[in-house]
């Protein structure tokens, strides 16, 4: 008995690392696809010229300073949206949690937000390196607060509603609309374009300085998120249980809190608000590998990055050279997702 139990183990452990690296080779070629498609197209002997030091100027200029940066940031927000919404939907055993929809994506906004319309203020009173960091420290600190906000107002009798809480986020994206549409209403003709061209979303207008601070910052919480693995497992269960199991609820509840915040405050700060990654990759990833968060995790963040740029890909070649907004795609993806998931739930509940 013992023996086949082990053997059908052994092969869904297989099947598993199959799809993980089938789903790394689909994000691999639309890295390849993202850096070689567009107005003008490259070659893979092109690409290896310009990487190896032997590419002409242009094809260099297009590679080092458009192309690459967008795809570096497109592996960061599609990492940390992916990854915050698997841990966030693990932690409130909640299939609709969702950085946007709780608040987060809210919050650093409001942060990104002010940065934007008031940086010119605060800037000049900080040190050189500050000011490079305005935008995503300022993103962070906007989206912990409302974090801290949401789990404070939501946590109940030694537990967090998850009702609670996602009305709460509710609430908290409502007002987080107004204050924005204030600070728009205040900023001038340059913040308020650069506001436009943020608030929609992209992965074109970042330059290297912010776009390689949202990648170490997501690079750095990554193995924070895998590492809260069993404890999302164990969430499962429910909190009183995780609890006797032996984890510290509350404290896995803060830390997994604080690295979603960070990762989603900088990758927004950098590429604005892109909705429902963090909804879309983690089910996906579900529906192809099970439930355990050792394989869940790696196989979000992989569909993740993929829908980050296969969405690019879409924008950028669909009426070139003009560039939809990435944040209309992948609403128009997410949106559809998000009502079937809705409406899947309702079905699912008992009638009175």
């Amino acid at each position: 008995m013992t023996t086949v139990g082990t053997t059908v183990e052994h092969r869904s452990h297989r099947r598993q690392l199959l799809v993980v690296a089938g789903l790394g080779l689909l994000a691999l070629s639309l890295a390849l696809a993202e850096l070689a498609l567009g107005p003008i197209k490259m070659g893979i002997a092109q690409l290896w010229a310009v990487f190896s030091g032997s590419g002409d100027t242009l094809d260099n200029s297009i590679i080092w300073q458009i192309r690459l940066p967008r795809l570096t940031l497109g592996i960061a927000v599609g990492t940390a949206l992916s990854l915050a919404g698997t841990a966030l939907q693990g932690m409130l055993r909640n299939p609709l949690a969702d950085p946007g929809l709780i608040g987060i994506t809210a919050g650093a906004s409001i942060g990104a937000v002010s940065a934007i319309v008031l940086g010119n203020l605060i800037a000049p009173e900080l040190p050189l390196i500050l000011q490079t960091a305005l935008l995503p420290v300022a993103a962070f600190l906007g989206a912990m607060l409302v974090m801290t906000c949401v789990f404070t107002l939501s946590h109940r009798g030694g537990e967090t509603s998850v009702a609670m809480l996602i009305l709460i986020g509710i609430a908290i994206n409502t007002i987080a609309g107004a204050i924005i549409g204030v600070l728009v209403y205040v900023a001038d003709d340059q913040a308020l374009r650069d506001l436009t061209f943020w608030s929609m979303g992209g992965l074109g207008h970042a330059g290297w300085p912010v776009v390689l601070i949202a990648l170490g910052i997501t690079l750095a919480m990554t193995p924070l998120f895998w590492r809260q693995g069993r404890g999302l497992d164990l969430f499962q269960l429910g909190e009183r249980q995780a609890f006797h199991a032996g984890l510290d609820v509350e404290r896995t509840k803060r830390v997994l809190a604080a690295v979603a915040a960070l990762s989603v405050g900088a990758v927004t700060a950098a590429a604005g608000p892109i909705g429902f990654i963090g909804l879309v990759a983690p089910h996906l990833a579900r529906l192809l590998v099970g439930y355990a968060h050792r394989w869940v995790l790696p196989a979000s963040a992989l569909l993740g990055i993929s829908l980050v740029l296969a969405a690019d890909l879409v924008v950028r070649l669909a009426i070139a050279p003009q560039e939809p907004p990435i944040g209309i795609a992948t609403s128009l993806i997410g949106g559809p997702f998000f009502l079937w998931l809705l409406t899947r739930r309702l079905r699912s509940l008992p009638h009175a």
